[in-house]
């Protein structure tokens, strides 16, 4: 590689970094073609941006950014490979599906909202982290259910008023 195709995929990644706020790190390596091409097409599915990266370029793509990744470019060794998504749990439940297969993806680290994870010991965490979504809906249900119980309440009284009006 160049030092001008460097730069230019310094600049990509770089790009790529700053357009997004969820960031895993994993390695890939040892999956054979046919198990690759699953993932590759899982992760498509899911809305899930997957690519093989040098760890030079990465490192020095988080460096560039504005974002503070820590300790993250200290698990950029041997063969890396970045999910770039927009709901923070998804790459975590594809990686985790596909361990029940076989040893790999390694989870190396994460970056979530400002958060870093180190290690795959975070795996089952961050498959569990609920999405933005997920949140939203579950405070609409909260908020909702104790203006559900006074309409309900309120109904059996109306309803008991008017039985007794009618007898």
């Amino acid at each position: 590689m160049t030092r001008e195709e460097k730069s230019i995929a310094i600049e990509n990644l770089t790009a790529q970094l700053a357009g997004t706020n969820i960031i895993y790190i994993s390695d890939i390596s040892g999956l054979n073609a046919e198990t690759t091409s699953s993932l590759r097409r899982a992760c498509f599915k899911a809305g899930i941006k997957l690519e093989v990266v040098k760890n030079t370029l990465l490192a020095k793509a988080m460096e560039a950014s504005s974002n503070d990744y820590g300790d993250l470019p200290t698990v950029l060794s041997g063969n890396s490979a970045i999910f770039i998504s927009d709901v923070a749990n998804a790459p975590g439940k594809i990686i985790k599906d596909f361990r029940k297969k076989s040893d790999k993806p390694v989870l190396k680290g994460a970056y979530i909202n400002s958060e870093v994870y180190i290690g795959d010991n975070q795996l089952d965490a961050l498959a569990t982290i609920k999405s933005k979504e997920e949140l939203i809906g579950e405070i609409i249900g909260l908020l909702q259910s104790p203006a559900q119980r006074i309409i309900s309440a309120l109904q059996n009284k109306f309803a008991g008023s008017e039985e007794e009006t009618e007898a």
